[in-house]
């Protein structure tokens, strides 16, 4: 008879032990309230970023602030190396909000 178990929660989690599997199980219920965490912030981050665009726009500015934007993509760069650049590039995107 094998050790490994195959009860439903290590099928769900790919572990080969039931105490992998709780590991795992336990980690990934991190990653989602994370996740829930990062969503929220980015949500709040367009929001400050559409009252700045506005207060821009309203004042003759452009919409976009690309000295700004360069020095965002370098702050990303800088703390999580070269995916912090496609990381921050997203984010950018999401915050130019629509016009």
């Amino acid at each position: 008879m094998s050790s490994i178990s195959t009860t439903d929660t290590t099928v769900a989690t790919g572990a080969h032990t039931d105490e992998a599997a709780a590991l795992i199980g336990g980690a990934r219920e991190r990653i989602d309230a994370l996740d829930d965490r990062i969503i929220g912030l980015v949500q709040e981050r367009m929001a400050v970023s559409a009252v700045i665009q506005e207060a821009r726009i309203t004042s003759g500015g452009r919409r976009v602030n690309l000295s700004r934007e360069t020095a965002v993509l370098g702050h990303y760069r800088d703390a999580l190396g070269k995916p912090g650049t496609a990381l921050a590039m997203t984010l950018l995107e999401l915050c130019r909000g629509r016009a």
